[in-house]
């Protein structure tokens, strides 16, 4: 008798949890009030469910629910990107410009949201070093900014360079801030890319950083995770982005000590 309990509780258990997963894959994220609601047990039990799935990688806990977990292994094309996309990412990167201050030396990565970020520099005495290959078009000539390339091997895709000539330009600076974007960030996977050599050229950006470490992403990077780990997110200190698949995440990483920058439309 006690065995098929034991049975019958394991079905329910699945079930309840195979229900969690389809709901998560649908909506992006949940909650657990309202899982309780919908499934009819305890908070408890759905806290305890979650933390089951989150073992078996299936969704990430966040601050009073979870979120989905989707896995990238190759690049998004530099130029496959919607015209909403161009300007929440244009949005993002004038935010981010922003932050920067006179006098200061940035590390900026490549990719498609950090190739806006150069055309609004305006501060004086600013030295940037990037691997962003799109960059020398949208600077200004009457900025006054001073611009290293650190050029290697060449990646299309995502228009950058990284690799070890890139690396031993990088490995020569001292930054007082870096600005950063990334393929995904997790509070629990960190920074991640599906490219190796990007990784290892965004890691050094960051221990080569005495200031501040600003990760720019919007909101589709938010809980993705690729195959290789640049950092853990602990390391940067900021993130802007333009909204969360799920608000009680911006909780979890203001607990590591991240302060979260949310942009809004014009």
């Amino acid at each position: 008798m006690k065995e098929i309990d034991k049975n019958k509780q394991l079905q329910s258990q699945e079930a309840r949890q195979k229900r969690i997963i389809e709901l998560v894959q649908r909506d992006g994220h949940v909650r657990v009030p309202e899982l309780s609601k919908l499934l009819n047990v305890a908070e408890i039990t759905i806290r305890r469910d979650l933390a089951i799935l989150e073992n078996k990688s299936r969704l990430e806990r966040t601050h009073g629910g979870a979120i989905s977990i989707r896995r990238i292994h190759e690049e998004v094309n530099y130029n496959s990107r919607s015209d909403l996309e161009l300007e929440n990412k244009d949005l993002i990167a004038k935010v981010a410009a922003n932050l920067i201050e006179d006098g200061d030396t940035v590390f900026i990565n490549g990719g498609s949201t950090t190739f806006h970020i150069f055309r609004y520099i305006n501060k004086k005495n600013v030295k940037v070093v990037t691997t962003n290959a799109g960059c020398m078009s949208q600077v200004n000539e009457n900025q006054g900014l001073e611009l290293t390339v650190a050029g290697g091997l060449y990646t299309p895709g995502s228009n950058t360079f990284s690799g070890g000539f890139t690396n031993d330009i990088l490995n020569q600076v001292n930054a007082t801030k870096a600005i950063l974007g990334v393929h995904g960030i997790s509070c629990h996977y960190g920074l991640t890319t599906p490219r190796q050599h990007a990784a290892e050229s965004t890691k050094i950006m960051i221990d080569r950083t005495r200031g501040d470490v600003i990760v720019i992403a919007d909101h589709r990077k938010i809980g993705l995770v690729s195959d290789y780990v640049t950092v853990p997110v602990n390391r940067i200190t900021t993130l802007i982005t333009d909204w969360f698949p799920d608000i009680g995440y911006i909780k979890d990483f203001e607990d590591l000590g991240i302060k979260v920058i949310q942009t809004r439309p014009r």
